[in-house]
């Protein structure tokens, strides 16, 4: 922790991950997105990044409920009827994947009641944990999670799940102009598009906070041992 203008500032990861003050966003790991049979992966889509990340993922999914951290699952939902969608949204849905659309009708995908709305196999929320659903890039927009943060005295969300250079950039973005420090889960994170995925990371690096699961772990581990040292 530092000091600047009589303002303190965590600065060390074990200080901003504290459990005391930390939640786990785990953004859209829904089957239409990262699942080889989902809508993606139908249409041919390069899903090779989630092999690696799910994995990575579920390893800090373990810890966080292992040490009492706040989760909170993002789900990517879209209306039937495209109402949710304005026209501007509908163009920005025309830009993304314009190969794999070959020219077709804009990407209709995490419709509520479909399979591909679900979540992937081993993201599925526990009892108890918060599920915020979300119809736009960002998980702040036009949903009740800073309530939901803000509501359990959280200071720190660590960013997790897809896509790196959308919906995980956009809510790392909209969670530091609401004031939370913002961790992002290195390789807890994916693309179905590497140079996006690259070029986001390069962006982010400058702006947030990272680590990696086992980096971020490892200071709940720590973090807990120092609880156990404190006198009742």
């Amino acid at each position: 922790m530092i000091t600047v203008d009589g303002k303190h500032v965590l600065t060390e990861l074990v200080e901003l991950v504290d459990p005391a003050h930390t939640a786990v966003l785990v953004i859209d790991m829904q089957h239409d997105f990262i699942d080889p049979d989902g809508l993606f992966g139908g249409l041919g889509i390069d899903l090779s990044m989630y092999e690696s990340s799910r994995q990575r993922l579920g390893s800090l999914l373990e810890d966080a409920r292992r040490h009492g951290v706040l989760v909170i699952h993002i789900q990517n939902t879209a209306l039937e009827d495209r109402m949710s969608d304005s026209p501007s949204q509908i163009r920005f849905n025309l830009r993304m994947h314009e190969g794999p659309r070959q020219g077709g009708s804009p990407l209709r995908y995490t419709v509520p009641g479909s399979a591909g709305h679900e979540f992937a196999e081993g993201f599925a929320p526990l009892p108890g944990e918060l599920v915020v659903r979300k119809y736009r890039s960002s998980a702040f927009w036009g949903t009740n999670l800073e309530m939901l943060l803000r509501s359990n005295g959280i200071q720190t969300v660590v960013v997790s799940g897809c896509t790196t250079e959308g919906c995980v950039e956009s809510t790392a973005r909209d969670a530091m102009f609401n004031d939370h420090y913002v961790v992002i889960a290195t390789d807890c994170v994916a693309s179905d598009d590497r140079a996006q995925h690259d070029a986001s990371m390069l962006l982010m690096r400058h702006r947030f906070d990272m680590a990696t699961a086992d980096q971020i772990g490892a200071a709940w581990y720590e973090r807990a041992g120092h609880a156990e040292e404190e006198p009742a």
